[in-house]
C-alpha cells in the first residue's frame, strides 16, 4: 500500500493488528473477530505492515554468535554446520582462541556416543581440544602425522591423548611425523603397526575437525615447514588451499601432490568418505582458501569469524 493512501487511521488499525499478531501471540482468526473484519484482511494487513517498514523482523542472538553471516554461510555452500561468532579481529593467537572455543562448543553439541571422532592437525584444532568439555566416550582417532610448531607445544599426537583423555573414550594414534623425505620412506612408515592399526580406523570416523591453509607464506603450517621446491612445485600445480594435508585448487578439485605421497595423512578420498568435516580457519587473508576448501565438496561445516566469513561470502 503506497504511503500517499495510507491515513492515520489505516496506520493505526495496522499498527494495532501487527501488535496483536507479533507481539501478543494472537492468532488470524482472533484477530478478524476483535476487529470485525476477515482473516485475508488481517492477512493483507500483516503484508502492509512489514512492505512500509512498519514492522521489522530481524533474528538476533545476544552472544557472539553472528547468527546472520552463519545462516548466509551455511546456505551459500550447502554446509550442515555454520558458526560465526563475532569477535574482534586482532591477532592470530587471540583469533584461534575464540574460534577454537567456539568449535569446542558446537562439538560437545553435536557429538554422540555412537560417533567416532577424527581430527588432523592444525592449530585451531590444538585450540579446540583444549577448550572441549567432557565428550560422551567418543573414541579419537589420529588423522595425520605430528607438526609441531616452535611456539606450540601441541602435536597431533598430543591433541588426541587431550580429546580422548576428556571423552574417556579410546585413542587411537601414533608416533610419526607427518612429511618424510621420500615416497618410498612413507609407504613403508604406514605399514607400521601402530600407523596401521590407526588408519583401518578411518571407515568408522563419523565426524572430524581440520584446519584451512592458504598455500602462502605465514597462512599454511604445511607451506612454512615445506622446502622450497616443494612450495613452487605446489604454487605450478594451481595449490590454493590445503585441508589439513589435502590439497586444493581455488576452485575446490583435489590437486594430487608428490608431497602428498610423502606425507603420514589421510587422503582426498579418505577424507570425503567422512560424512561430517567440520573445518575451524581464520584470518581474513585465508579467504581464497576457505571458498577453495567449501567448494571441494570435502567439507560439511565450519567454525570461523566474522570478517573471515564476510570475505569468503564477497566473491573476488
Amino acid at each position: 500500500m503506497a504511503d500517499q493512501f495510507r491515513g492515520p487511521a489505516q496506520v493505526v488499525l495496522t499498527a494495532s493488528v501487527a501488535r496483536r499478531y507479533y507481539l501478543d501471540g494472537r492468532s488470524k482468526v482472533e484477530i478478524a473477530q476483535e476487529f470485525g473484519m476477515s482473516r485475508f484482511k488481517v492477512a493483507r494487513l500483516l503484508d502492509d505492515a512489514r512492505e512500509s517498514g512498519l514492522v521489522r523482523i530481524e533474528i538476533r542472538h545476544p552472544g557472539e554468535i553472528d547468527v546472520d553471516l552463519s545462516a548466509r554461510l551455511r546456505d551459500r555452500f550447502g554446509l550442515q554446520h555454520a558458526v560465526v561468532i563475532d569477535v574482534p579481529d586482532d591477532d592470530a593467537a587471540s583469533l584461534r582462541g575464540h574460534v577454537g572455543r567456539a568449535a569446542a562448543r558446537l562439538l560437545a553439541e553435536i557429538i554422540t556416543p555412537q560417533d567416532v571422532l577424527g581430527l588432523a592437525w592444525a592449530r585451531a584444532v590444538s585450540a579446540m581440544a583444549r577448550a572441549l568439555p567432557a565428550l560422551p566416550g567418543t573414541p579419537v582417532v589420529q588423522l595425520s602425522g605430528a607438526l609441531s610448531m616452535p611456539e606450540g607445544p601441541d602435536t597431533s599426537v598430543d591433541v588426541v591423548r587431550e580429546v580422548a583423555r576428556r571423552s574417556g573414550g579410546a585413542a587411537h594414534l601414533f608416533y610419526a611425523p607427518l612429511t618424510l623425505p621420500d615416497a618410498a620412506t612413507a609407504r613403508a612408515l604406514r605399514q607400521q603397526p601402530e600407523i596401521a592399526r590407526a588408519f583401518d580406523q578411518l571407515p568408522s570416523v563419523t565426524k572430524a575437525v581440520a584446519g584451512v591453509g592458504l598455500w602462502e607464506a605465514g597462512q599454511s603450517t604445511l607451506y612454512d615447514t615445506a622446502s622450497d621446491d616443494d612450495r613452487r612445485q605446489l604454487r605450478e600445480l594451481g595449490v590454493c588451499a590445503d585441508i589439513s594435508g589435502v590439497f586444493v585448487a581455488g576452485d575446490g578439485t583435489p590437486v594430487p601432490t608428490e608431497l602428498a605421497e610423502r606425507m603420514i595423512a589421510l587422503s582426498a578420498e579418505q577424507m570425503q568418505a567422512i560424512p561430517e568435516l567440520v573445518v575451524v580457519p581464520y584470518g581474513t587473508r585465508k579467504a581464497p582458501a576457505v571458498r577453495a576448501a567449501l567448494r571441494s565438496g570435502l567439507v560439511s561445516g565450519i567454525v570461523t569469524h566474522s570478517t573471515l566469513a564476510r570475505a569468503v561470502l564477497d566473491e573476488p
